[in-house]
């Protein structure tokens, strides 16, 4: 059997992602395109990828990447069932990596909620519903890259759930103002932080990128990058 079938249990530490695919819509029967999503649960942290297919010979050289982009160290790998992610393949990238496979429950729909949520949040909400070609996969790539990640990272602040527990052991998740940051300033405020980044990252360095500009500045040029690619496409698109 590959892969665990149990929720993850990070306690507190970063390196447990959440992983999930987003399909850029059909079109005359042709497939769009495919944007890989993984979240860390506890500091919300996200870096998205896209690939022209879920195909292994796509999916196992931008796994690999996307692994490696992640500032921490990665202990952990939570997707639902989908056989992009449940294969030896996959299992044999992350066992070399020494990074846990675990796979969603039967009956237990929400397992990988965080994933899914930031799917609408972050994925569709910048990049929307419509029909991209697989061709634009590098291109799209691209732009999560160089924009997309660093702005939902080190400038999109998040809700962090504090959870209460009533007399009867029940539950709650409360979501307060208050309490929302950056998945950067989330990290930092971790104890003893320092100690999961992995090998020659500093907390320096990163901080050299968080605050290179504002947060306003940040949106403004992600709404640029965003225009400029989608005219970019739409160009190519129409010239054949």
């Amino acid at each position: 059997m590959i892969g665990v079938r149990r929720k993850p249990d990070p306690q507190g530490q970063p390196g447990f992602i959440r992983i999930d695919t987003v399909h850029q819509g059909d079109q005359d029967g042709k497939k769009g395109l495919y944007h890989i999503n993984a979240v860390d649960e506890v500091t919300q942290f996200e870096v998205v990828f896209t690939v022209e297919r879920i195909s292994e010979h796509f999916m196992i050289p931008a796994l690999a990447a996307l692994l490696e982009t992640f500032p921490f160290q990665l202990l952990g790998f939570h997707a639902d069932n989908g056989s992009e992610y449940i294969n030896r393949r996959v299992a044999e990238l992350l066992e070399k990596l020494r990074i846990e496979l675990t796979k969603s429950r039967s009956r237990h729909c929400n397992d990988n909620a965080l994933a899914e949520s930031k799917n609408a949040a972050v994925v569709r909400k910048i990049l929307g519903y419509c029909h991209i070609p697989q061709k634009f996969a590098p291109q799209v790539n691209r732009f999560n890259q160089e924009h997309l990640v660093p702005y939902v990272n080190y400038h999109r602040p998040c809700f962090f759930p504090e959870i209460i527990t009533d007399a009867k052991g029940r539950q709650k998740k409360l979501y307060r103002y208050e309490h929302m940051t950056t998945p950067y300033e989330k990290l930092k405020s971790l104890p003893n932080a320092a100690q999961f980044l992995k090998p020659g990252l500093t907390f320096q360095s990163m901080d050299d990128i968080a605050y290179a500009i504002s947060d306003n500045e940040a949106a403004k040029r992600l709404q640029e990058a965003r225009h400029q690619l989608f005219e970019s496409i739409d160009e190519r698109l129409l010239a054949g």
